[in-house]
């Protein structure tokens, strides 16, 4: 099955000059949800991961289900105020600001290799904040899993510390 076709692009959405690339077929079609499911578990299960993290809300969506079919725990990432034991939390930078996520505290053990999964990599703010709280839990980042890239804005190079896989690629088309 070629994911790439189960994606919609979306010129000017959310603003003018940008395309949206829109996962949401592939969640509305289950034989693509499940083969992106079992490649993310693939994926899991070559890098040796013990535990699965991803943001919320679309991270969840790939993420809870590849944790599923790897028989591994899922850690969810989430906005402040959302969690409700004791958290950790990093801000990073976006576009136009700032942002905050934050996860239990509790929920990953020292020394835990861990695949972080979301669905898209543009700039890479998010996943960094992750990984930096991965890492201040005493666990290490085993690997980085997306369903799209955007190859043209080369966020791919700032994951130096583990192997970044990608399921679709797109360039500025």
């Amino acid at each position: 099955m070629n994911l790439k076709d189960k994606i919609a692009s979306i010129p000017g959405f959310p603003k003018e000059g940008i395309i949206f690339r829109d996962i949401t077929p592939i969640l509305a079609d289950p034989k693509a949800l499940d083969e992106t499911a079992n490649q993310l578990a693939d994926i899991a299960r070559e890098v040796k991961a013990d535990v699965i993290v991803a943001p919320e809300a679309r991270g969840f969506m790939f993420g809870i289900p590849a944790a599923m079919k790897a028989q591994l725990p899922f850690v969810p990432v989430r906005k402040p105020g959302k969690l409700p034991r004791k958290t950790i939390q990093e801000t990073y930078s976006l576009e136009y600001g700032e942002d905050t996520l934050q996860m239990h505290a509790d929920d990953l053990t020292p020394g835990s290799r861990v695949l972080i999964v979301d669905d898209l990599l543009a700039t890479g703010g998010t996943c960094e904040a992750i990984a930096r709280m991965v890492k201040k839990q005493g666990a290490e980042v085993a690997g980085y899993a997306f369903v799209i890239e955007l190859d043209d804005l080369h966020a791919r190079k700032k994951f130096q510390d583990a192997p970044v896989y990608t399921l679709v690629h797109f360039e500025g088309e």
